[in-house]
């Protein structure tokens, strides 16, 4: 192998998960894709309080989540139904804040390791909703917005 090759040269380097040696703006779209666990905390409402800017998250979904499966109903059409249905890239974490603590886009950005129960760690698509990370079977349907203050919870981290 060349001194310029950029493939792997011990076992360790060809056999560690993409989301180890990738950083997340070189990601492909499958491999980026890949990172959401489908617990559907992103597609709830928040509420911001105004004076510190703290943001909260309710139980009221997103009217495309499907509240039993915790996965969007229209995901390549969410912004036709949603406009303010927000992309994440790796550019927009830089911005995004209110990602849960949970959610592995914000912990690769943070340099954090992907949680046991992840997906691509566990093997096992549906350990995130065993874990009790995912709101499937806990949120309900869009309410009325100045309502969304007799909604707040707090998720388990």
């Amino acid at each position: 192998m060349s001194a310029n090759s950029s493939a792997p040269t011990t076992a360790t380097e060809a056999e560690a998960p993409f989301w180890l040696t990738t950083p997340l703006s070189a990601m492909t779209d499958e491999q980026w894709e890949s990172l959401c666990d489908r617990c559907g905390r992103c597609c709830l409402h928040k509420v911001e309080d105004a004076d510190t800017g703290r943001v909260h998250y309710t139980e009221v979904a997103c009217r495309l989540l499907n509240l039993g499966t915790a996965q969007c109903k229209d995901y390549p059409g969410r912004w036709n139904h949603v406009p303010d249905c927000v992309q994440l890239s790796p550019a927009a974490m830089r911005h995004i804040q209110w990602l849960p603590s949970t959610c592995a886009y914000r912990l690769l950005s943070e340099g954090k390791p992907l949680a046991w129960w992840h997906p691509l760690v566990s093997g096992d698509p549906d350990s995130v909703h065993r874990a009790g990370i995912s709101v499937r079977g806990r949120v309900v349907a869009e309410a009325r917005a100045e309502l969304l203050d007799y909604h707040i919870v707090t998720w388990p981290e």
